[in-house]
């Protein structure tokens, strides 16, 4: 059958090596997928570092996954794929379809829910095994480097921004421009919102403005984030996109009357949020999840029609320890894309 290469950890917080495995032949329901490019996500680190149960070692990670079909297992072609679509695999890499969330529609939330790189090997490989119902097809505009980040990243922020509260015209903050945060800006001033983009030092301005951002908020500036967004009348969003609590509770009283905090930047520490400060305004808190394969391919197409790409650096899968400190680091501009 061959061999594939895959950069794998054998501990916690171990080291990447790079290894040979024999191809496997993908069960029922399932396709091989040869991978062209996977994106390297900070939540990568979550299953790294053992940070949740389950994880096993050794840990194959990536859940922003591109690639080509290259074999089917039974009953994978009777829903549609063949050998050689170009696919995407995400935070979303199947559900089980019989919990009550899945019972529902609502198989983001599934409480199986099948993330690559935790409930089975992710995209830091030449080869993936995914189940067909994690496949989102890419579109013929995106390449794959540019694909790949949008099955997390992208469909984080799209979706997050789309099933806001926010309509066109409304003052939406995006608090964070990096690897999530510059795709939402992007997302904002697309979908018609008056966009604010918030980050540290006044020196991220012009790339804010690059971005499309109308306003740019400098964090550490000494007005403070919330006065700054109510001079501009208050934020109906704040898109969440940075994983700082303490950054994420300054926004609150920027928020208009029913204006709504959705959280997506993953931090361990809790918000420092008062009642008080909800009740008066009638705002809303809410964390969003990433998105299903469906809302995948939604938020390429979107991308694929407004011109949307993430900024990329791709590395060789042989240099992916390297990348991965990298990306650990803060020093990613603004995502580190493997490729073969």
């Amino acid at each position: 059958m061959g061999t594939y290469r895959v950069a794998q950890v054998t501990s916690p917080d171990g080291r990447f090596e790079i290894v040979e495995r024999e191809v496997p032949q993908p069960g029922p329901g399932h396709v091989r997928i040869a991978v062209d490019a996977c994106g390297i996500c900070h939540s990568d680190a979550v299953f790294v570092s053992a940070k949740v149960p389950g994880v096993r070692f050794p840990l194959v990670p990536g859940h922003e996954v591109a690639g080509r079909i290259e074999a089917l297992g039974e009953g994978a072609q009777e829903r549609g794929w063949k050998v050689g679509d170009r696919v995407a695999v995400g935070w979303f890499g199947g559900s089980c379809g019989h919990c009550t969330a899945c019972r529902q529609g609502d198989f983001i939330v599934c409480a199986n829910l099948k993330v690559p790189g935790w409930a089975y090997d992710g995209g830091f490989a030449e080869a993936v095994i995914a189940p067909s119902d994690a496949l989102a097809r890419i579109p013929d505009a995106l390449s794959a480097t540019d694909a790949a980040p949008m099955a997390c990243a992208g469909v984080t922020t799209y979706n997050g921004l789309r099933r806001s509260s926010a309509r066109p015209g409304d003052l939406v903050a995006v608090l964070g421009i990096g690897g999530l945060g510059h795709l939402a800006v992007q997302y904002a001033v697309a979908m018609g919102f008056e966009t604010v983009a918030i980050a540290r030092r006044a020196d991220k301005a012009e790339f804010a403005e690059q971005l499309g951002a109308h306003h740019y908020v400098d964090s550490t500036a000494g007005t403070g984030v919330a006065d700054a967004l109510r001079s501009l009348g208050g934020a109906k969003v704040v898109l969440a996109t940075a994983a700082n609590s303490a950054a994420i509770t300054a926004t609150v009283d920027g928020l208009a009357h029913r204006g709504e905090l959705v959280v997506i930047g993953a931090a361990p520490e809790p918000l420092e949020i008062s009642p008080m400060q909800l009740l008066m305004s009638g705002r809303v808190v809410r964390g969003h999840p990433s998105g299903t394969s469906q809302d995948v391919e939604d938020t390429m197409a979107f991308s694929a029609l407004h011109g949307i790409r993430p900024l990329t650096e791709t590395v060789p899968l042989g240099q992916a320890d390297e990348a991965y400190q990298k990306m650990l680091s803060g020093a990613a501009r603004f995502r580190m894309v493997l490729t073969g």
